[in-house]
């Protein structure tokens, strides 16, 4: 096991099978410590921030086992519009971010696919946004054909996020209104339009420790810019709102074992950070992750920012300079 993790440290490229290895049996300890080193060697102690707005909220025809937002689920949501969406609330957000540090800013909409008239009111916006502010910009809306994601790149998107969710031999298990092929299409048309792409999904929705390590190795073959890392919050009304959160040791575990298999790829923690880890939660940046969103999330609420600041500085990390 030590050597496997030194040849790591070295370059070597993690089989599945040995990946499970370290998933079901590296002590925690050596296994964080060698993500930790390769880590720092690849970011330093700088932690890289993004942002996320919810441009549309609820009403979502999907059945997304662990979603506060789907038609399925009874879950107090208020919905939010496209259309209701002030230009300069946005525009002021944006701003904000970026005095804190903040790279790069997301819009977020639910449903699978927007309507002709949403995706044109947000792509006025994020002209604005690229004109007025500057900030890197990253798009979540669903779905994707090869017009709207040449317009986005157009309109100044760099970026655009799509999770896998899991494993593909889990997919099915968390979602049935769309497929793990639809998934990896819109992937297909966001890099055909040049256009990086911020892909994860949710650790702790049921699946097995060898499932978590295929997720990270579709991650890796599908060599996305970003790996979001969310933990489940499990929200009342939904289908996981009694699915046990791992223990933070197996969080700390399936972090380090990303890093492993990922190697310089930003692991970005995001939603559920908080509530899964309390307290132990900077111990996640000494043991994989380099990022986290800032912030808000989409239905729940993140750290205020300024007290997100300070726990990174008094945890020894400082903000990595904007990309």
């Amino acid at each position: 096991m030590t050597q496997l993790l030194r040849d790591v440290q070295n370059g070597h490229k993690l089989t599945r099978e040995e990946a499970v290895l370290l998933m079901e049996s590296a002590p925690l300890e050596e296994l964080t410590e060698a993500a930790g080193a390769m880590t720092r060697r690849f970011f330093g102690n700088a932690v890289d921030l993004c942002a996320i707005y919810p441009a549309k909220v609820g009403l979502c025809g999907g059945d997304c086992a662990f979603c506060a937002q789907s038609v399925f689920h009874s879950c107090d949501v208020t919905p939010v519009h496209t259309a209701d969406l002030r230009d300069e609330d946005i525009l002021a957000y944006a701003r904000e971010l970026m005095g804190y540090g903040v790279a790069r800013l997301s819009l977020v909409t639910s449903g699978e696919r927007l309507t002709n008239a949403e995706f044109e009111r947000l792509l006025g916006l994020y002209g604005r946004l690229e004109r007025e502010v500057g900030i890197h910009l990253c798009a979540s809306l669903g779905a994707l054909d090869a017009d709207r994601a040449k317009r986005l790149r157009q309109a100044g998107v760099t970026r655009y996020h799509h999770n896998i969710e899991t494993a593909p031999s889990y997919f099915p298990a968390v979602c049935t209104t769309h497929s793990y092929a639809d998934k990896l299409e819109t992937i297909r048309i966001a890099r055909a339009a040049g256009l990086e792409v911020c892909s994860g999904g949710i650790i702790s929705m049921g699946e097995s420790p060898r499932q978590r390590v295929e997720m990270a190795l579709t991650l890796r073959e599908l060599d996305v810019q970003c790996v979001p890392v969310n933990i489940l919050n499990p929200i009342p009304g939904t289908r996981l709102e009694k699915q046990p959160v791992l223990p933070v040791p197996e969080i700390l575990r399936t972090l380090a074992v990303f890093r492993l298999v990922l190697g310089e790829k930003p692991l970005r923690l995001a939603g559920g950070r908080e509530g899964a880890l309390g307290g132990e939660e900077y111990r996640a940046y000494r043991a994989g992750a380099n990022a986290l969103i800032f912030g808000d999330y989409l239905t729940t609420r993140g750290k205020r920012c300024r007290q997100e600041l300070r726990n990174l500085a008094a945890a020894g990390l400082t903000v990595a300079a904007g990309q």
